[in-house]
């Protein structure tokens, strides 16, 4: 019988992303999505770090489906600005998901910042947690800087203002495959499935 394992998240890109890494290096776990299950209240995001938050809304997940659950939290952290948004960064403007409002908030902030000092850093924290207590979380971080005006129509969030080093495209002008082969998230869905088929005892 195949194990099944709760992907705490509505997002279909994070879905399919995780799905093609445990399909290659996990056979047989059949991954489900928010809309998959029974809804339930989703507990707010209240951790002082990403990886408190993906901890949480994994013990959330597992306390109301009593599956294996994955959760993410990620967001940019600025040098400029001390390291934020970060885990405020869908609602640094004040309302959760305005991408257009954040980003026009940011650019505003660094507006008086010089090119060589506008570091910035995506990072992402994975967590697995299981019916049985069981928990692990990894973080991850995509390094580069924040350009003065948005390229590229790829991806979400501040990817059209977030120039990866090494790299001559922002995150929102790479391909999703591009992108997940880099990503913070990729990095961290990936160092996450082994420790996924430790607790599903697949290995």
């Amino acid at each position: 019988m195949s194990a099944r394992l709760l992907l705490a998240t509505r997002n279909p890109g994070k879905l399919a992303e995780l799905r093609r890494l445990l399909d290659s290096a996990v056979p047989g776990v059949a991954v489900l999505g928010l809309r998959d299950v029974p809804g339930y209240p989703e507990a707010p995001e209240t951790g002082a770090t990403f990886a408190e938050n993906a901890l949480l809304k994994a013990r959330e997940a597992v306390r109301h489906t009593r599956l294996a659950a994955v959760a993410d939290d990620s967001g940019l952290t600025v040098d400029a600005l001390n390291g934020m948004p970060g885990v405020l960064s869908a609602r640094w403007s004040g309302r959760h998901g305005d991408d257009a409002a954040n980003t026009a908030l940011l650019l505003g902030q660094l507006a008086d910042v010089p090119d060589g000092r506008r570091g910035a850093a995506f990072v992402c924290a994975a967590a697995v947690v299981t019916p049985g207590g069981a928990e692990r979380v990894v973080e991850r971080s995509w390094r580069g800087e924040v350009v003065r005006e948005p390229r590229g129509a790829n991806g979400f969030g501040y990817d059209p203002v977030f120039l990866p080093d090494g790299l001559e495209r922002t995150a929102a002008e790479l391909t999703a495959a591009e992108k997940d082969a880099r990503s913070h998230r990729g990095q961290a869905l990936a160092a996450l499935v082994p420790l996924v088929a430790e607790l599903l005892g697949r290995r």
